[in-house]
């Protein structure tokens, strides 16, 4: 008989603030012990526990919850028996608490196949089960009864009962490995954790693959599934090096060494991002790419590496005391991440990768609608939910990345340190790392956090004659810019610089002293988060000599500057491409090389009007042809050229490639293109699939399909992403949205462009795996005005989630920008 978990019908409450406050105020929790029983996951989806809370109440007599969003089988408090009939949206009622208390509660779960909290997987080509758990923000109550808030931290021990055939993974490295009482089973028993909140406790299970390998005083550990074995074992190496690099960096100049010995890092299938559980880092294994990576992707996986391990120092050793923090948890370690590859890793060039390739996210959705301060009030835990965006991220980072060239990058390292000596594993506010770094600096940062992290929108800023001149979004008063301004000669047959100053912008206009020189680069370094419009000559000359800036950051700017301008209208799709395309045949830098290519592209591809799209594509591809011979270009360019083949000179690069390659990237690539084209051929995909090797293969059948100008192919990529659930969740979720949606084929998509609002309405899955869908599947280049209209009146839906809201505000604005900028 099919049974369903009530916990899959339960309307869960969200926490708000003021019941986190009250609760915080009430409790203080001394430890949880919990026994985990994973061995009904082998062959079922049941999840069991029992988790034992040890607490006391500052006011005995008093009544509060437990967060538990399971089925509950008994509870006792203090010896006695709770009424569980009493549990409703996820909480059962604690009355008449003790000074001292101990809350005992056995719970399962058969909700293990949607993301919530814990993912069952079947690995297709071997049927060997995968289970992890990511509980941010608020799903642990979803696999062990606890009181789920950032700031009621305390030690946690887990005994693991699960199949003999399986390891477990959790915080810290097991203390014994015994026999279970039944048989074919295995406990592991894990040692206290340090004081942690309860989102950054992981147990994951399944027959890994394990490596480990001793470095500087660490025990670094290494687990994939065992399908993909080989593919970890041709990264490992690079993978312990950046790991030792980000921790023996992040070490030093934050004044505190990771407290442990053990570091773990746990790829595991359909996972969308990763999590920074605490030495115990879970990884979507996307990242571990099928075929060799380019060098971008060996920059994105560096990038997570360093981003989830600063996690550990903040956001797990001190920890946001509520939501409204969540902005300053991930930029920060976004920020530290790329602070850490640019100073310790081989990726010297990471601020200009930084800014070609992330930057744009957030510019696109604090130009729009969606626009919200960086810091806001967050009521209840599923508002912090929506703050999982570009703003947090990417913006957050660049205005600490401001903080920094604001204060000084040795105020600022002195100021971390004094914050995390002063505040290790306990929970902080903004204002406790603000004094910190004013401490250090010895300047007022009042002002400048209000400024920066207050108030919503963009600053643009022009230099007009000798001025910097700063418009404002909705009429407030500029923020407080620390930048630099790069002056350069271009009358001769080369670009000459003239020189280069550093100016701190305050009011609406800034009296700025200058060399004489037709080129001004307005905010070179990239130190501050600003749109900048160049006066025309600027705009002229950077555009045309883009190619002969010596410094990568520089012509990442340019570049950058190119995307704002798109986005203001104040340039055509046809002037960027051009521009792009005539710098990549000369780019050397491998920073820059793909972020320019996957630029060019989207402009020619999704920017430029019906007409012109073919022409720009052709002219692409001609120049991306020139590439394929250098080394450092050769595996990008041949992707790009996959994506824009025109002529028969381009396909027959691609089939003398493909033909030397030692796996069947770029024969998928190639038959995505054709079948975009109108050559599907279902006997090239069929033997393309029996003979690819990945256990994720299925989905680059599902782009072959995706890219096909055919509604029953379009359906069954539809089916596979809002019926069956079944694309996998990681990076390649937004590429196979991005080629479904073909701005060739509007009339084709339109009735589906109206479905995906519809849809929005019933997603299902966690957090990270609904975020991916809903950008994803946003009609960017092939919705139309009709479309845009019904789009930005869902964004006013309060019936939608928050997250969905706010992307659907964001994607609309930028829609709303391709549309007008097609008629330039």
């Amino acid at each position: 008989m099919d049974t369903v978990s009530t916990v899959t019908l339960m309307t869960l409450s969200t926490l708000t603030k003021h019941e986190a406050a009250t609760r915080s105020g009430l409790l203080e929790v001394q430890r949880y012990d919990i026994a985990v029983d994973m061995t009904g996951l082998l062959a079922g989806e049941v999840f069991a526990s029992v988790s034992t809370i040890t607490f006391t109440c500052s006011e005995p007599g008093a009544s509060t919850f437990v967060d538990v969003a399971m089925d509950v089988a008994r509870a006792t408090l203090n010896g006695e028996e709770l009424d569980v009939t009493t549990v409703a949206d996820g909480r059962l009622p604690l009355p008449a608490l003790a000074a001292d208390n101990v809350l005992v509660v056995e719970a399962s779960t058969t909700n293990t196949a949607t993301g919530e909290g814990i993912l069952r997987t079947v690995d297709p080509t071997d049927e060997l089960v995968y289970v992890w758990t990511s509980l941010e923000p608020d799903e642990a109550r979803r696999v062990w009864a606890c009181f789920d808030q950032p700031d009621l931290k305390a030690p946690h021990r887990f005994v693991v009962t699960a199949p003999s055939s399986w390891s477990v993974t959790s915080n810290g490295a097991p203390e014994s490995i015994e026999d279970a009482d039944s048989s074919d089973a295995r406990t592991w028993t894990f040692p206290d954790t340090p004081r942690l909140s309860t989102y950054v406790v992981v147990v994951n299970a399944g027959p890994f693959h394990e490596v480990r390998r001793q470095h500087d005083g660490y025990d670094l550990g290494f687990y994939c599934r065992q399908s993909l074995v080989a593919i970890l074992e041709r990264d490992l190496d690079e993978m312990v090096t950046l790991t030792r690099q980000g921790l023996a960096f992040f070490g030093e100049r934050f004044g505190y060494r990771f407290p442990q010995e053990r570091y773990d890092q746990v790829f595991v299938p359909n996972l969308g991002g990763a999590m920074e559980n605490w030495g115990c880092v879970t990884y979507g294994d996307g990242q571990l790419f099928r075929t060799p990576p380019t060098h971008a992707q060996r920059a994105v996986r560096a990038e997570f590496i360093f981003h989830e391990m600063a996690h550990m120092w903040f956001g797990d050793l001190v920890t946001m005391q509520w939501w409204d923090d969540l902005w300053l948890n991930e930029a920060f370690a976004s920020w530290a991440a790329n602070w850490g590859m640019a100073g310790a890793s081989e990726f010297t060039d990471q601020w200009a990768t930084f800014l070609a390739v992330s930057k744009r996210t957030a510019y696109e959705m604090d130009m729009s609608p969606a626009r919200h301060p960086i810091r806001s009030d967050v009521p209840d835990v599923s508002a912090a939910m929506s703050n999982f965006d570009a703003i947090t991220y990417v913006k957050g980072q660049s205005v600490l990345h401001q903080l920094v060239a604001f204060i000084g990058e040795d105020a600022f390292v002195e100021g971390l340190r004094d914050y995390f000596s002063r505040y290790a594993f306990s929970n902080t506010r903004l204002d406790d790392l603000m004094d910190c770094c004013s401490r250090a600096s010895g300047r007022d940062l009042s002002a400048w956090t209000k400024a920066w992290l207050d108030e919503a929108g963009t600053d643009v800023i022009s230099l007009v004659g000798d001025e910097l001149v700063v418009e404002t979004t909705d009429g407030q008063e500029p923020r407080p810019h620390r930048l630099d301004i790069a002056v350069f000669d271009t009358s001769g047959d080369t670009l000459v610089p003239v020189g280069r100053s550093s100016h701190e912008v305050d009011g609406f206009r800034t009296p700025v002293k200058l060399p004489a020189g037709d080129l001004r680069l307005v905010n070179a370094g990239d130190y501050t988060f600003a749109a900048v419009k160049p006066d025309a000559t600027s705009l002229e000359r950077m555009l045309r000599h883009v190619d002969q800036l010596e410094d990568p950051l520089d012509r990442a700017l340019v570049a950058a500057t190119a995307g704002q301008l798109l986005l203001l209208g104040d340039v055509a799709p046809r002037d960027v491409a051009a521009a792009l395309t005539a710098a990549l045949r000369s780019e050397s830098s491998p920073a820059l090389i793909e972020p320019f290519l996957s630029q060019a592209l989207v402009v020619a591809d999704r920017w430029a009007p019906a007409a012109e799209s073919p022409d720009l594509l052709r002219g692409l591809a001609d120049a991306v042809v020139g590439l394929v011979d250098v080394p450092d270009a050769r595996q990008a360019a041949l992707r790009t050229l996959a994506a824009s083949a025109s002529t028969d000179a381009h396909w027959s690069v691609l089939e003398a490639a493909a033909e030397q390659a030692s796996d069947l990237d770029l024969a998928w690539r190639m038959a995505v293109r054709r079948s975009e084209l109108g050559d599907y051929d279902e006997d090239r995909v069929a033997r393309l699939l029996e003979a690819d090797p990945d256990p994720d293969a299925g989905m680059r059948r599902l782009a072959v399909l995706a890219a096909r100008p055919d509604v029953e192919a379009k359906e069954e990529v539809w089916r596979a992403f809002f019926v069956d659930y079944a694309v996998p969740a990681s990076r390649e979720t937004l590429v196979l949205g991005s080629t479904f949606w073909r701005p060739g084929q509007a009339e084709l998509l339109a009735p589906f462009t109206h479905r995906y609002l519809e849809e929005l309405h019933t997603l299902k899955g966690g957090l990270l795996n609904q975020g991916l869908t809903i950008r994803a599947m946003y009609p960017l280049g092939a919705g139309d005005a009709d479309f845009l209209a019904a789009a930005e009146a869902a964004a006013d839906d309060t019936s939608l989630m928050a997250y969905a809201r706010n992307q659907l505000r964001s994607n609309s604005f930028v829609l709303g920008r391709i549309l007008q900028a097609r008629q330039l």
